[in-house]
């Protein structure tokens, strides 16, 4: 019984350890996009570009709309400072930026950090997003970790974690199916 215990705590740990990985390489992202916006908002001289980058930052955290809601501000205040024209190049140079570090460069990130698959990490977050809705984006990643986690604690179940995996070898564990 004090074995079983042992390999309880011992994937306790090593989820409360990804997690931590998880959490450091969001934030990681999220000052990516944050600092991309502040240089993207300079470069078109609009006021605040720090700010709207902070918010850009914190918002990246919640997937998909927390972008959107990041550009609105400083879309109006490029209204408010020059034009319509402007607020349309603003718009497009956040749909860039987030297109960029949040469709390729974080999943990547997050799959190699993790050891997750990108395509899985995607639709972890489609899944997720969809059975839980918002809570479930924001989890997604967490609650894919524990899953393939707990996936390799079992010989019947390895070779699912092992499809899961960034770099997983299929022929690795033996199948009884």
């Amino acid at each position: 019984m004090e074995r079983s215990n042992t390999n309880g705590l011992t994937r306790l740990n090593e989820i409360s350890d990804k997690i931590k990985h998880y959490i450091l390489l969001k934030a990681s992202t999220s000052a990516a996009t944050g600092l991309a916006i502040v240089i993207l908002l300079q470069l078109f001289g609009i006021h605040y570009a720090v700010l709207w980058g902070l918010l850009a930052f914190v918002l990246n955290f919640i997937p998909n709309i927390g972008s959107i809601i990041a550009a609105v501000p400083a879309v109006l205040m490029a209204i408010v400072q020059y034009s319509p024209t402007t607020a349309l190049w603003i718009m497009l140079g956040y749909l860039i930026v987030n297109l960029l570090i949040g469709s390729i460069i974080e999943p990547r990130v997050l799959g190699r950090g993790l050891g997750l698959s990108t395509l899985v990490v995607f639709l972890s977050l489609i899944f997720w997003g969809w059975l839980l809705v918002p809570i479930g984006m924001l989890l997604s990643v967490p609650l894919t970790i524990m899953i393939k986690i707990a996936l390799q604690t079992q010989p019947n179940t390895k070779w699912i974690a092992t499809l899961l995996d960034s770099g997983g070898e299929i022929g690795k564990y033996p199948q009884n199916i």
